[in-house]
């Protein structure tokens, strides 16, 4: 230390006495105090480039300095006129030292977050204005241009969920801001407004120290970059940040493309900063400081995905005074579509909804409003999972073809899937659909039994081919006739006076034992879902299935489960719908969130069926098990084994049950709360016992009022339908459960 003492009075003539260690990402940093003040002293590893980047960074500081308000710190000089020494291999140089506190230490008025904003607008000023040549460079990990350098830190992040954002984002950024980054316009920017460099003092912004991270990049990212830590922690982000812009435009103007753009850059430095935080971790894990900003990054990127683009593009061109564009009228979609589609194609919702994007469990409109999505089952793993995504695209670009030929991805799936099922299920025909899957189903049975008819539940669903509606109870038209489908009873126990512990499955299965004995020498195939969707989430009650499978066998018949709408972990405990019953079908029928939207079916089946159907034609489907569907397929798989998604289905879905039954405690009208994981029903029922239709669908549209979205189904359209992408959180159960208590309360 008294070399470094010795060394500061020889180069600057100043008396210093103490030496004070300050965190910091790279180099070292020291506060400098002695009789004549305080200073900042930081010592750099001798490499190449090293004294012009000093050098240039000296420069940089001069210019900023001469803006009025605001200060910045200079370097001093050393009585040689440079600015920097040289000592034990280092290069060192002193700045001066600010006073004020941080951004970080003071509460965030309104009227701080807009002097906050006119310091950005400043210093975007002065980065515009500052015309000395780059010298050569590595890039920056830290300039927003380069954000894919960050990237390569991701798979060091430690929650898979925050993984799963940032990819999403980073997806987002090069679909969005790299194809406009030409038309950005730049400068030689500050780069790292954090609440750790921002002075603030008098109830205002003082000054921005630190310019180690500066570099030649986008004006806006000095913008984003300070933005993004003006955010953090605010309830209301998008109302801080009109604050903040309010500040910037009274000082200079953003242009529309920067403006537009900024809820991605927001987005980036997001993500920058915990891949970084995430490395360096590693690299220190003994350093409060590499972490100081990554509780704050995580909750405000939650945030983020939870705010639409378009709602934050809107809120900051009203900041910026820059135009605002209307939407597409409702009515113009409604004369379109009349136009050009069939009226048997229905809307949800009484008022419906002009969406435009979503993520994970959320979906944003048109205009730019955010629905919880706790209704679509299909995006099983989330809206646009940057994994599916990724792995979609990829095999895309690469290969495109039919079973016809080898190719690794196809064995890979299916290996990957036939090992989510008992030994017995060993082979699969992969299709582009659940309808398809079904009516293959059908055929399989029949070519193997030899057999035409098959065994539905009543008000059961399981596809839109001529097959599947044969056997679909629920889409049946009163009076038609579908002579080889043999309906049951659907096994209800709720309203049946038989309770759940196997009276009610052995009530219930005594008249399909009947029909199965009765029509034995034709019975192909018993079919059914393990709940059942569109009859209203009902669940199979106990011993049903248990007393069917065996005697449908003995009659030559197969048993077949439709886990199309329950299957893959998203009830939680159980992996396959089947399993909760402790039976194995003979065939299992696929779809729906099998590719996470992707068209993807198939049919999973023991070896002695594949082989029986072998016998007959050659099956072929020009699209099932083609290289692009079979990498989605296995995304799919991956993401749920990666994310713990089924472990996450049963916790939250527990948690959502047994809230939902707390409200079923207050408001009788919820009659029943069933169901198991994120594949819930609640049914509601008038005092009288009648199905309370209408307010099961006031429920629906009312949450839709409120940007919540479910569904409601059941012979008797009286049951609300829960089941959600599995990223949905207890949080947003929290929700649903807040929201639906207000609604019921003011119905009441």
């Amino acid at each position: 230390m008294q070399d470094v003492f010795k060394a500061i009075a020889h180069h600057y003539g100043i008396t210093a006495s103490r030496l004070k260690p300050l965190e910091g990402y790279e180099d070292r940093t020291f506060l400098l105090e002695g009789p004549q003040g305080r200073w900042i002293y930081k010592e750099h590893r001798e490499r190449p480039g090293c004294e012009a980047r000093i050098d240039l960074e000296a420069d940089l500081m001069a210019h900023y300095a001469q803006a009025p308000r605001f200060t910045f710190p200079k370097t001093l000089q050393t009585r040689q006129g440079a600015n920097h020494f040289k000592r034990d291999g280092c290069i060192c140089r002193l700045l001066e030292f600010l006073e004020g506190d941080f951004l970080a230490e003071v509460s965030h008025t309104p009227v701080l977050l807009e002097s906050v904003g006119a310091l950005l607008g400043v210093s975007a000023l002065r980065a515009a204005t500052f015309t000395a040549v780059c010298p050569p460079a590595e890039p920056s990990s830290w300039d927003l241009q380069h954000l894919s350098l960050s990237l390569e830190y991701l798979p060091e992040v430690s929650d898979p969920r925050i993984r799963t954002l940032i990819a999403y984002f980073a997806q987002q950024f090069r679909a969005q801001v790299l194809p406009l980054q030409y038309k950005l316009r730049k400068g030689f920017i500050h780069n790292d407004a954090n609440d750790w460099n921002l002075l603030v003092g008098d109830g205002g912004a003082r000054g921005l120290i630190d310019f180690g991270d500066a570099t030649y990049s986008w004006l806006a990212g000095d913008l984003a970059v300070g933005l993004t830590y003006a955010l953090m922690t605010k309830e209301a982000p998008l109302e801080a940040a009109s604050q903040v812009l309010c500040g910037y435009r009274s000082i200079t103007a953003l242009e529309e493309t920067e403006a537009d753009l900024l809820y991605y850059l927001v987005a980036a430095r997001l993500c920058m900063s915990l891949c970084q935080s995430a490395h360096a971790a590693k690299l220190r894990p003994e350093s409060d400081y590499v972490a100081i900003s990554e509780t704050a990054a995580r909750q405000l990127l939650q945030q983020w995905v939870r705010i639409s683009p378009e709602q934050a593009r809107r809120s900051f061109r009203k900041a910026l005074q820059l135009p605002v564009s209307h939407t597409t009228d409702p009515d113009t979609f409604a004369r379109r579509r009349k136009n050009l589609l069939s009226p048997s194609l229905s809307l949800s919702y009484k008022r419906p909804i002009i969406m435009e994007r979503a993520a994970l469990q959320y979906m944003y409109a048109q205009d730019g409003t955010t629905f919880l999505d706790a209704y679509n089952n299909i995006m099983l793993v989330g809206h646009c999972h940057p994994e599916v995504v990724a792995c979609g695209a990829a095999a895309m670009r690469k290969l495109n073809t039919n079973t016809r030929y080898h190719y690794d991805v196809l064995l890979d799936y299916a290996e990957k899937l036939l090992a989510t099922f008992p030994p017995e299920l060993s082979r699969v025909f992969l299709v582009n659909s659940g309808s398809a899957a079904t009516d293959l189903a059908l055929r399989l049975a029949r070519h193997v039994t030899g057999k035409r008819k098959i065994m539905a539940l009543e008000y059961g669903y399981h596809g839109n081919t001529e097959a599947a509606i044969a056997v679909s109870h629920y889409k049946h038209q009163p009076g038609q006739a579908y002579p080889n489908t043999l309906l049951c009873p659907m096994p209800k126990a709720f309203g049946s006076s038989y309770p759940d512990t196997g009276e009610a499955g052995n009530a219930f299965a005594a008249p399909a034992l009947e029909t199965a004995i009765t029509h034995g020498t034709d019975l192909a195939a018993f079919l059914a879902e393990p709940i059942m969707g569109c009859g209203g989430q009902v669940p199979l009650p106990q011993g049903y299935l248990e007393a069917i499978y065996p005697e449908v066998r003995r009659q030559g018949g197969l048993c077949i489960s439709d886990e199309v709408q329950v299957g893959f972990g998203r009830l939680g405990k159980y992996f396959w719908g089947f399993e909760q019953y402790g039976v194995t079908p003979d065939m299992v029928i696929l779809g729906k969130p099998m590719g996470n939207g992707h068209p993807l079916g198939a049919v999973v089946c023991t070896q002695a069926v594949a082989e029986a159907f072998a016998s007959g034609p050659e099956f072929f489907s020009s699209f099932g098990g083609n290289p692009v569907s079979c990498a989605v397929g296995l995304a799919v798989l991956d993401v749920l084994e990666a994310e713990r998604l089924p472990e996450h289905a049963a916790g939250v879905g527990a948690f959502l049950i047994q809230e939902l039954q707390g409200l079923q405690q207050r408001y009788p009208v919820l009659a029943n709360v069933r169901g198991q994981g994120l594949f819930l029903g609640v049914e509601c029922l008038q005092p009288d016992g009648r199905p309370a239709t209408n307010l099961a669908r006031a429920l629906k549209n009312e949450l839709r009022e409120q940007q919540v979205l479910i569904g409601t189904d059941g012979p008797d359209d009286n049951v609300l339908k829960i089941k959600p992408p599995l990223p949905f959180s207890r949080a947003n159960a929290g929700e649903l459960v807040e929201k639906l208590d207000g609604i019921l309360r003011k119905l009441s």
